[in-house]
């Protein structure tokens, strides 16, 4: 064990930076053994000085501009957690490999539209930029692409990557309860923000999908190619459904290669009960990883908080200070591919179909005709009782068919003087 510290600066103190500091003390000992070296915080920088962050600041050094943090000599690697994609945050990260300083951080906005630049300034510098924390919290997930799987051509990657929507499905389906009502007792928790448009409009997802698309396909981060839906049009209704058709819904982010280039997408999915992605309930991700020759391999854990994201903090640490250095995607920019993006409208795969329909006669004859005529061929069909001149739902499955052809049979479908709102349509996935 070298005698020379690695000397932290830590950007940002709130719940990630502050559960780092707490880790680093309280496992000091465990984690210089297992890097070699002691790892000490030394300095600091957030907005509010005084405030009560439960965790003591006594012999840190502060810095109000963490833009200064990270050109203090005294620093030697920096540790960016105060999130968002560009301001402060991405100004810090920029300064320190300037600097030559490498570089943890947990931002996944910013590394999701701007990570392909800071990755190339990495490069330049030499120096590591890591972001183990960025996706899915405490799970390894980025190591498991990046190095653990790196003999692999990898064929698709999927995972549930937004705790607050899982955690909003997961209890819908439980309780039965209205996805609004449900959203107001997650904020109560501290499990949604005030504003929830992040979350539930799948942005969240959507960040870290764009980069676990880099590392498994080795291509530039893409956040634009990204197809990105949330969950607020799930009802009650369609959970109940999907229960009596043996599905869940859950929110999932796919990447897959296809063979004209790679297709990525976050919506709304139903899976069936028996798949592993069932299972996975409340507030924790996973991620399902399939290669050539490992098959599928998936992990599972904790995607969010104070614990889980500052054990992937300084799990990146500890490899900075044994000078362990991997290309932040995975290979050297120039080996990465601009492969193209295959658009979702080039899905093949099943769907679940929910129509609010007039109950008379024809209805049901008209939908079929329209599908029929767009080459849609539908699985099942339920529709229950009578109720003359009432508003009734209808449910379809249907079998896999592309995505454009179902698309335009659904504009035609809403038009139709007996459909009262505009259908729903959920993707059915076998993950």
């Amino acid at each position: 064990m070298t005698d020379a510290p690695l000397r932290v600066g830590l950007a940002g103190l709130g719940t990630v930076g502050a559960g780092t500091l707490r880790l680093l003390r309280e496992n000091a000992e465990l984690i210089a053994a297992r890097a070699g070296r002691k790892i000490v915080p030394v300095a600091v920088s957030a907005r509010e000085r005084m405030r009560n962050r439960g965790v003591s600041l006594d012999g840190l050094s502060w810095h109000d501009d963490a833009v200064a943090l990270a050109r203090d000599p005294g620093v030697d690697v920096v540790v960016e957690v105060i999130g968002g994609a560009d301001g402060i945050a991405r100004a810090t990260v920029e300064a320190a490999l300037a600097a030559r300083k490498p570089v943890v951080t947990a931002n996944k906005a910013m590394l999701a539209l701007h990570g392909a630049e800071l990755a190339a300034a990495a490069e330049d510098a030499g120096t590591p930029l890591a972001f183990e924390a960025a996706v899915a919290g405490g799970i390894p997930a980025i190591k498991a692409l990046r190095e653990g799987l790196a003999a692999n051509r990898i064929l698709r990657v999927a995972g549930i990557l937004n705790g607050t929507c899982n955690y909003i499905l997961t209890t819908m389906r439980d309780t039965g309860r209205a996805f609004a009502e449900v959203l107001a007792e997650a904020q109560a928790h501290g499990y949604a923000e005030a504003d929830p448009a992040f979350d539930i409009d799948g942005i969240d997802a959507a960040h870290k999908l764009a980069i676990l698309v880099a590392l498994a396909f080795g291509r530039p981060v893409d956040f634009a190619s990204v197809h990105v839906e949330g969950i607020r049009h799930v009802s009650a209704l369609d959970i109940a459904f999907a229960r009596e058709l043996d599905f869940v819904i859950r929110l999932v982010g796919i990447a897959e290669r296809h063979d004209g280039g790679i297709s990525a997408r976050v919506h709304p999915v139903m899976v069936p009960a028996a798949s592993p992605l069932a299972h996975v309930d409340g507030v924790f991700n996973a991620v399902m990883v399939e290669g050539d020759h490992v098959g599928r391999v998936m992990l599972e854990g904790r995607g969010a908080g104070a614990g889980p994201t500052a054990s992937a903090v300084v799990a990146d640490l500890i490899d900075i200070a044994r000078g362990r250095h991997t290309p932040p995607f995975g290979m050297a920019a120039h080996h990465l591919s601009a492969e193209p993006s295959v658009p979702i409208a080039r899905r093949v795969g099943a769907a679940y179909l929910r129509l609010m329909v007039v109950d008379r006669p024809g209805v049901i004859a008209d939908v079929s005709a329209m599908l029929r005529d767009h080459v849609v061929s539908l699985e099942s069909m339920i529709q229950r009782g009578r109720a003359p001149g009432a508003t009734v739902p209808v449910v379809l499955t249907t079998h896999p068919c592309e995505e454009a052809a179902l698309a335009a049979a659904l504009t035609r479908i809403a038009k139709l003087d007996s459909v009262v709102e505009p259908p729903t349509m959920i993707r059915i996935e076998t993950l």
